[in-house]
């Protein structure tokens, strides 16, 4: 009875979640020549207006506090480019010049943020600032490790998104392939190293790390021919070690997707190959406008994959592609002016959706 109990409460979780919602996918990507790609799909139920941010070194950073008053106040020590939503000075994906990446993903019903007091204003960070703070300040997982003991992040809203507080939870990795996964529930912190490098929504992320015991049994080979009292049985075609795979859009089958996918993918000998091999991983998990939707106060909510992008974390290259334009399009940090005094900003929706490659005919 307690794990039906569990089990409804993780559905009604869902089902109560505020509108819009989302089914992310984050996964991790590691090089031959020690390049570590971190990358992900963004899906929404409404238009972030999503553009490229970037962040320069010095700038003046301030977080959106309790009483609609200030909370922590920095200056970015690293210059950080990534995603950012609604035109706000936040980034949702991103990474900075010191090869640290950092992304927020959904996680209703069970994300629970810090209670503070008006001492704990100066250090308050609201949900949606954690990652940008993360980029601006740090080089590596250990030192966000580290910084999360010393600040509070309170359940604050986001008005474009309506009243309730923002529910998040966020991965950082970095270029020595260290990984973490950073969630506020019950009101308290809590951590996890993340070797495989994956994240999704919810539940929370202990739980998706049980749940893989269900799945030992994949594999990228495939299973040999059975033999039954004089019958051989033979695999039906290629692919017969990942029987059982779950193939839904829910956020517990696609952690075990990108699990599978990103141990069975061949090594990439090198940043930029690990990068396609990144993104043709998302395509797995790739949204169509219809293929995840509900029913809310009369009208019809459905997620689309907005954007995808893939952060190579040793070469300093941020790249993306867009729902009506899968080709991917690059960002190169090495050149851009990073001590520049204003941010910076570039539209994701450049460029034809198709090449027409007809003039080409031999």
């Amino acid at each position: 009875m307690k794990i039906l109990g569990f089990l409804l409460g993780v559905a009604a979780a869902a089902i109560l979640a505020a509108v819009p919602v989302a089914a992310c996918t984050g996964i991790t990507v590691k090089a031959q020549n020690g390049a570590v790609v971190h990358a992900r799909t963004m899906e929404f139920g409404m238009d972030l207006h999503s553009q490229v941010l970037i962040i320069p070194r010095g700038y003046a950073m301030t977080a959106i506090g309790p009483d609609d008053k200030p909370g922590l106040k920095w200056k970015a020590k690293y210059a950080a480019v990534g995603m950012d939503a609604f035109g706000l000075t936040a980034v949702a994906d991103g990474m900075n010049e010191k090869g640290l990446a950092a992304g927020m993903f959904y996680l209703p019903g069970f994300a629970g943020y810090q209670k503070v007091t008006s001492a704990d204003q100066d250090k308050c960070l609201a949900p949606l600032d954690v990652p940008v703070w993360m980029l601006t300040n740090f080089a590596s997982v250990a030192e966000v490790k580290a910084a999360l003991l010393k600040v509070k992040v309170w359940p604050a809203s986001l008005a474009q998104l309506g009243s309730d507080p923002l529910p998040v939870h966020y991965i950082v990795t970095d270029k020595q392939g260290n990984c973490l996964v950073v969630e506020y529930v019950g009101g308290k912190l809590h951590m996890y190293d993340n070797p495989l490098g994956v994240i999704t929504n919810s539940p929370t992320f202990d739980w998706h790390l049980t749940n893989l015991r269900n799945y030992v049994n994949l594999s990228s080979n495939n299973v040999p021919q059975l033999k039954l009292k004089g019958l051989t049985l033979y695999p039906t075609g290629q692919g017969s070690g990942m029987a059982g795979l779950p193939g839904d859009v829910t956020p517990p089958s696609r952690l075990i997707r990108a699990v599978a996918f990103t141990q069975a993918a061949l090594p990439a000998p090198n940043g930029e190959e690990a990068v396609m091999s990144a993104l043709r991983l998302l395509n797995s998990f790739f949204i169509s406008k219809g293929m995840a939707r509900e029913w809310k106060n009369g009208k019809e909510h459905y997620d689309i994959t907005e954007w995808m992008d893939a952060c190579d974390l040793k070469n300093l290259k941020f790249y993306f592609a867009t729902y009506d334009n899968l080709t991917p399009k690059v960002v190169d940090m090495n050149k851009l002016d990073l001590d520049a005094t204003e941010l910076q900003r570039i539209p994701i929706t450049s460029g034809p959706r198709f090449k027409d490659v007809t003039g080409l005919v031999k």
